[in-house]
């Protein structure tokens, strides 16, 4: 077996040391994410302006298609975080409607059976 020369022993020490905090930080992360929708007044959670169409699909457990469909968004796949109130005073409408649009989506989602 050969000795590792220094140089090479910092570099592997370097790279194992990013690879762990970059695992300590996604670990962390999921942690937050798990308490955060385990907490019961995070589910189906009423709407407000400054949700996002993603934060909406994850409080109500619905495909970001459905979401998206009812707020007649276009998936660019930019993957902006665009809020509610944005998207009503783009499109031109008011929050109440947008509102009533989503939840038409969503009763119409689980009327069929989350299909």
């Amino acid at each position: 077996m050969t000795e590792l020369t220094g140089k090479r022993r910092v570099l592997l020490v370097g790279a194992f040391l990013v690879a762990a905090a970059l695992s300590v930080f996604f670990a962390v992360r999921l942690g937050v994410s798990v308490v955060y929708w385990s907490d019961p007044s995070h589910i189906d959670q009423a709407f407000e302006g400054w949700m996002t169409p993603r934060y909406v699909a994850r409080s109500w457990d619905l495909p970001p298609d459905v979401v998206a469909d009812a707020l007649a968004l276009e998936q660019d796949g930019a993957g902006r975080r665009v809020t509610l109130e944005e998207i009503a005073r783009a499109s031109g409408r008011d929050l109440a409607a947008l509102f009533d649009a989503l939840e038409g989506a969503i009763t119409d989602y689980r009327t069929r059976g989350g299909e």
